[in-house]
């Protein structure tokens, strides 16, 4: 009788435990602000727009519990067919941003784009408050779709660096960033969350094979813009 009366004792303990970690976990992905998307749409940089970005943002914050939000994806697009340029931080919102742990990884957009965020491989964490992979690993996924220069802006001239603003999945290049701020060498482009090397590939530049070939996989960063 003594161990069945601990053993029951022990199972309560636990099932306590178990019901008061489940809240928390729940509250965590509720107030997540930001993330680096799990998968993309499988197109290559073909996003469908903006809005078809916009809409893989909220359809993977939904699922991961934190859809109340408006969601955006970080994506700049270039001046064309006489519509203007769309600069990526001024879609986002004004921050402060957290990941789906809690962890701020920058207080506003002037920090995002500064020396001091905290956007690193251990951040940078997807809507499910999991790692990516990063450089070094087997597949190397750190590549992520920004289309943007280093301030958040979106490019001039002629030189593609949206894949026809995100609806291209043959021709044309796609500027990328590192999550993990690593690349191959030891120079500002390398260490960029967002503006580090321009995709290429044999398809073109811009399907999922070409990005893949880079380290990348159609990734977007994601954050809320309320």
């Amino acid at each position: 009788m003594i161990r069945i009366e601990k053993s029951m004792t022990i199972s309560g303990v636990a099932l306590a435990i178990v019901l008061l970690a489940a809240p928390s976990a729940q509250a965590q992905s509720a107030d997540m602000t930001f993330f680096v998307t799990s998968n993309g749409p499988g197109k290559g940089a073909d996003l469908g727009g903006l809005e078809g970005a916009d809409a893989q943002c909220q359809k993977l914050a939904q699922a991961a519990g934190a859809g109340t939000k408006t969601w955006r994806a970080y994506l700049s697009t270039q001046a064309a067919d006489g519509k203007p340029a769309v600069n990526a931080k001024d879609r986002i919102g004004k921050g402060p941003w957290q990941n789906a742990k809690g962890t701020v990884i920058a207080k506003d957009v002037a920090e995002l784009h500064g020396a001091t965020n905290n956007l690193t491989k251990q951040t940078a964490l997807s809507e499910k408050g999991e790692v990516i992979n990063g450089a070094g690993d087997q597949p190397n996924r750190h590549d992520i779709l920004t289309g943007s220069q280093p301030d958040g802006t979106a490019f001039a001239g002629p030189d593609d660096r949206t894949c026809k603003n995100w609806t291209s999945s043959t021709q044309g290049a796609a500027m990328v960033g590192h999550f993990d701020r690593r690349g191959l060498r030891d120079d500002e482009p390398s260490k960029s969350w967002n503006s580090s090397h321009p995709s290429r590939g044999p398809d073109g530049g811009c399907s999922q094979a070409d990005l893949k070939t880079t380290g990348g996989d159609g990734l977007l960063y994601c954050f809320a813009a309320n």
